[in-house]
């Protein structure tokens, strides 16, 4: 097994969201990040790093860094917005393709309905319809037909408050797609807090497996969160995702599952946070979670 690792921005509180917390500037986050000991980044939200492609090169390449992937949502569930989707995806596949990375992590994007009953959603009552499964599906494989054309492997992220968070959703997506087009983005701490266990996930889907992101959860925090019915924002801002090893995730026997199917690839050290909270130190986060990963892994 080789494991490259790497960090995304989300770990410096750069989300998808508008308005979500402090925005660090670009060049500081790269600069911690390369200081923390990481290989590569993802790109963070589309527009965050540069997409002159010259520039993007230049900035990495100063502190030593590779463009891993980027993560791009698609709203699954509005099917007459699959369009629009798809050439988001396809915008920063282009620019992914060009920068030297090889794969494209797609997600479907966080809604306002899932995210309000994250980690306790129930498939029947909070998910889709069998018509927008099949919508999903399809614009799915012909998002992963087009960056596959560009060079790029594609990932599918289940993620917290989406539309494919739960176990039995991850297992409806990838029966309904290609595993030669859409393999799996593995997301520790994500399929933890939507119910799931990573170690039978790997066991499961092991072959599927492409690209990682490696996260903890504070299951103490986890628990208040559903007890409580708190959205997955308010989660993220009570710290509902810890340094590695801090958490209960099993990041060991994960590990050792992925071993046993020879995973080649990157794992993305990922800790969603906001950064405008007083106690959140993303450098000093990063850094020990580094340091987790080496004595788990040996590199």
């Amino acid at each position: 097994m080789t494991i490259k690792v790497g960090s995304a921005p989300v770990s410096w509180g750069i989300m998808e969201v508008q308005g979500w917390g402090d925005q660090t500037p670009f060049s500081k986050v790269l600069d911690e990040i390369a200081e923390a000991g990481y290989e590569g980044t993802e790109l963070g939200p589309y527009g965050y790093l540069p997409t002159e492609l010259q520039r993007l090169k230049r900035e990495l390449s100063a502190r030593g860094l590779h463009l891993i992937s980027a993560f791009v949502p698609i709203p699954l569930a509005e099917l007459e917005r699959h369009e629009t989707g798809l050439q988001e995806a396809v915008k920063v596949a282009d620019l992914l393709a060009e920068s030297g990375a090889k794969l494209i992590v797609l997600a479907d994007t966080m809604s306002r309905a899932r995210m309000a009953v994250a980690g306790r959603g129930d498939e029947k009552r909070d998910g889709l319809t069998d018509r927008q499964w099949e919508g999903a599906a399809k614009i799915l494989q012909r998002t992963a037909s087009a960056c596959k054309q560009r060079g790029l492997q594609v990932s599918f992220h289940h993620h917290a408050g989406t539309y494919v968070e739960t176990p039995r959703e991850v297992e409806r997506l990838f029966t309904l797609t290609d595993p030669e087009l859409v393999g799996l983005c593995l997301d520790t701490g994500h399929y933890f807090y939507g119910g799931g266990d990573p170690v039978d996930v790997v066991r499961k889907y092991g072959s599927r497996i492409c690209h990682l992101h490696f996260k903890d959860v504070q299951s103490g925090v986890l628990e208040a969160v559903r007890r409580e019915g708190v959205d997955f924002l308010e989660a993220v801002r009570r710290g509902v995702f810890s340094e590695l090893g801090e958490g209960a995730v099993n990041l060991p026997g994960v590990i050792q599952e992925l071993q046993a199917c020879a995973y080649d690839g990157w794992a993305v050290v990922e800790q969603d946070v906001d950064s405008s909270q007083p106690n959140v130190r993303p450098l000093e986060s990063a850094r020990r979670s580094r340091q987790y990963l080496r004595k788990v892994i040996g590199t």
